[in-house]
């Protein structure tokens, strides 16, 4: 879809885009084809694609996938979606199908906390909306079933955070959370020229796949949750001191010394793997 088409098609259906909901479009073919390259896509794999919008990116997973589930919030943007594809205007959040494509009216983060889906056999693919991004991400990525690939476009700044390690300046709690499934893979920038309107921020599209196998167990990832969130409650302290609000002293000394840190440490120079030992240590 060019950036005329698609501010023809706005302008005929007299839709003015919201910005509290993120909508800018990537209309450029060129990047809408990389990021479907990089999906890997075969007509063997089903995809979640959230917040389609108008549709650009939606066209090609249907041509490149087997399946496809679109999440559109915009009321708006899921009548234009209906008309383009040729669904049946059903009500509700039921979903619309058409052959390859699945089409459903919903607030995209309530869906996923809702269904509670087995995603182990999609693959996420989308250009999402800045305002949820990371929620959306770290909602999949530490489900029990979480996606095999996630190809999702967004902030540059977050897409720094996802693929950062241990002393970057991005790295973090999103950058655990997610890391603790999913292997960080090439990123790469995109134009905000690449989009309508253009965005205030520098977009980037992430590439995460699938760890072949967890690095913890079921019973301790709140562990590890608690354990991480609490290490990176005030970045400039050391890690111990937090710490010490939730596990006595004494064992974390010991915890310490066996993952091979210093009680001086501060989070963000503490490798994934490091915290993985933490938290069996301190189960």
């Amino acid at each position: 879809m060019k950036l005329s088409e698609m501010r023809e098609l706005l302008a005929h259906e007299g839709i003015q885009l919201t910005k509290s909901l993120g909508q800018n479009f990537l209309h450029d073919g060129n990047q809408l084809r990389r990021i479907v390259r990089a999906a890997e896509l075969s007509k063997a794999d089903k995809v979640l694609e959230i917040g389609p919008g108008l549709g650009p990116l939606t066209e090609l997973l249907v041509e490149h996938a087997g399946e496809v589930l679109a999440i559109e919030k915009d009321s708006r943007l899921v009548e234009v979606l209906r008309k383009r594809f040729h669904l049946e205007n059903s009500p509700g959040t039921s979903p619309d199908r058409s052959s390859a494509l699945q089409l459903v009216h919903d607030d995209a983060l309530e869906f996923l906390r809702r269904e509670h889906r087995d995603w182990s056999r999609w693959k996420l693919v989308a250009n999402l909306p800045y305002s949820v991004a990371s929620p959306i991400i770290v909602e999949l990525a530490q489900g029990e079933k979480s996606p095999q690939r996630i190809v999702v476009t967004l902030q540059l700044e977050v897409a720094r955070r996802l693929v950062a390690g241990a002393g970057d300046d991005d790295y973090g709690l999103l950058s655990l959370l997610v890391q603790l499934d999913f292997e960080p893979h090439e990123s790469f920038k995109i134009p905000a020229s690449c989009f309508f309107p253009q965005p205030d921020v520098d977009s980037a599209c992430a590439i995460l796949k699938r760890r072949p196998q967890p690095l913890l167990p079921p019973d301790l990832r709140e562990t590890f949750r608690a354990l991480v969130k609490q290490a990176f409650s005030q970045r400039r302290k050391m890690m111990l001191k937090l710490l010490k609000q939730r596990w006595p002293e004494d064992r974390l000394v010991q915890a310490f010394s066996k993952a091979g840190l210093s009680p001086q440490v501060r989070a963000e120079s503490v490798e994934l793997a490091q915290f993985v030992m933490l938290t069996s240590i301190l189960r």
